[in-house]
């Protein structure tokens, strides 16, 4: 009978104190829990990806912005989550820290998510269509325009860049 009540007392002060309710140990809620960054090492301001562009536009960004850890893949891992904002912070929150073994299994799964982006890119046809609207400018116009070019898959040659402006602006 004492040793029932013992339990018992133990898991209503578990319950109360938030103590014992799985997964809420610092060890499952962080990625690499074991890896501690270097003294003195102040992360860098990354580029936020907040889902709406090429992840893999993110990704290159982002290792760029690390290179004073080095190649420790454990570390580009831990702090990966702060180059992330809104729905894409939430997915990543919502995956378990366990799943990634390796930074490559981490970003090939941040690719496969955000995919749609790049899968979405315009192509020669919507580039070959896009007309000045009557309320910009020319300056306003081309500037959009080659904002549009960049997204293109496959990406367009310089040549191939021109001759298609060329035709943009007939009426």
């Amino acid at each position: 009978m004492a040793e029932e009540l013992k339990k018992l007392t133990s898991r209503v002060q578990g319950i109360e104190g938030g103590k014992g309710i799985e997964g809420l140990n610092y060890e499952d809620l962080c990625i690499k829990p074991n890896v501690e960054l270097p003294e003195g090492y102040k992360p860098p301001k990354f580029e936020i990806f907040d889902g709406t562009c090429d992840p893999k536009v993110n990704l290159r960004t982002y290792c760029d912005k690390l290179v004073d850890v080095g190649k420790d893949e454990r570390i580009r891992m831990k702090l990966f989550m702060r180059s992330l904002t809104g729905d894409t912070l939430s997915w990543y929150i919502s995956q378990s820290p366990k799943k990634w073994v390796s930074w490559v299994s981490m970003a090939s799964n941040f690719m496969d998510q955000f995919r749609f982006n790049t899968e979405n890119a315009p192509d020669v046809f919507y580039i070959q269509n896009l007309k000045k609207k009557p309320t910009e400018t020319f300056r306003e116009y081309a500037t959009r325009w080659r904002s549009e070019v960049a997204k293109v898959r496959p990406a367009l040659e310089e040549e191939e860049m021109n001759k298609f402006f060329v035709r943009a602006q007939d009426p």
